[in-house]
């Protein structure tokens, strides 16, 4: 009932928040903590349920961001057209990757994640009717939810990526306790035993990656939105996909609340460095995120969840000892 009840509290501050700082700056980087907690709980699907370690989502990134944009610019589409459409292109590429990687165990996924990357990039730079290296400008449209642009205020950008978050944690929670996610988590402990209980190993990791592209798709078609301009060092940078993976990793592989945990830490930092050293204080953040990741690979290698967890499970026996009758 605390827990309800605190969620509860969270969910009516974060609705407030627009409210009460109408500065755009606290807006914005809410709206990357949101973007970045949703991209990592898409990757906890592939990474922390199925156990696969994706190293290139800012390919499905960055082709959620184009196809929203170039179907806007070029046919005239509507952005959540777009986002639609960008998800299915997501999870084609998905499907045409996983489909041999799959095939084959050890670092060969992870390693074709990253060649993917830097593929598509290059391609991308090299492409004129996308804009090469120099990108693309998102037509500007009368501010409305049916364009997905508003020019005011950032609240309603704030709004809909509270609400693609709320849906992606909705989707990890559906997961956690389904069929379909207890066949993940058997795959990520033993693929030979599962495949022994019957359990299709390259089916099963196909959808889970398909899954994570397709979010991850939908997270670039908002961005793009957001920032209404692209280019292929904005969209397909490996960065994206590291800080993807430290989000998760960070906060707890496998659970939900992990990668919140995750993005709100390290978008926090990545901002405040930014802001407070300026230039001088470039690549801080991830000598930081560095720093970070030693030491709860050492201290607690299930991530910041189960470290809170440790601390809550003494006080809870405690509790028990203190009710228990003389």
């Amino acid at each position: 009932m605390v827990r309800f009840l605190g969620l509860g509290l969270l969910l009516l501050g974060l609705l407030l928040f627009p409210l009460a700082v109408e500065l755009p700056y606290p807006q914005h980087v809410m709206i990357l903590i949101f973007l970045y907690a949703m991209m990592g709980l898409a990757w906890n699907i592939i990474g922390g349920y199925a156990g696969q370690v994706s190293l290139g989502d800012a390919t499905y990134f960055g082709i959620g961001a184009y196809t929203t944009a170039i179907l806007l610019r070029e046919l005239n589409l509507s952005p959540w057209v777009g986002m639609a459409l960008g998800a299915l292109n997501a999870v084609v590429v998905s499907l045409v990757l996983g489909y041999p990687c799959f095939r084959v165990r050890g670092h060969y996924f992870a390693i074709a994640t990253i060649a993917l990357n830097e593929i598509v990039a290059t391609i991308f730079t090299n492409w004129d009717f996308v804009g090469g290296a120099v990108g693309i400008y998102v037509p500007i449209l009368p501010e409305s939810f049916v364009n997905l642009q508003f020019h005011r205020s950032k609240a309603p950008y704030y709004y809909i990526a509270l609400g693609m978050l709320i849906l992606v944690i909705l989707l990890n929670l559906w997961l956690s306790r389904s069929r379909l996610g207890y066949y993940f988590r058997a795959i990520r402990a033993n693929q030979d035993a599962a495949r022994a209980l019957g359990i299709d190993i390259t089916r099963y990791k196909l959808i889970a990656y398909a899954l994570t592209a397709a979010i991850t798709s939908l997270g670039g078609s908002f961005y793009a939105m957001y920032v209404l301009y692209i280019d292929p060092t904005s969209v397909f940078a490996f960065s994206i996909s590291l800080l993807v993976v430290l989000v998760a990793v960070l906060g707890g592989v496998g659970t939900v609340a992990g990668p919140i945990l995750g993005s709100v830490i390290l978008i926090s930092l990545s901002e405040g460095t930014r802001v407070l050293l300026g230039g001088t204080g470039r690549a801080l953040d991830v000598a930081i995120y560095g720093l970070l990741v030693m030491a709860i690979s050492v201290l607690q290698p299930q991530g910041l969840v189960a470290w809170f967890r440790a601390l809550r499970q003494p006080k809870a026996r405690e509790a028990k000892v203190g009710r228990a009758p003389s």
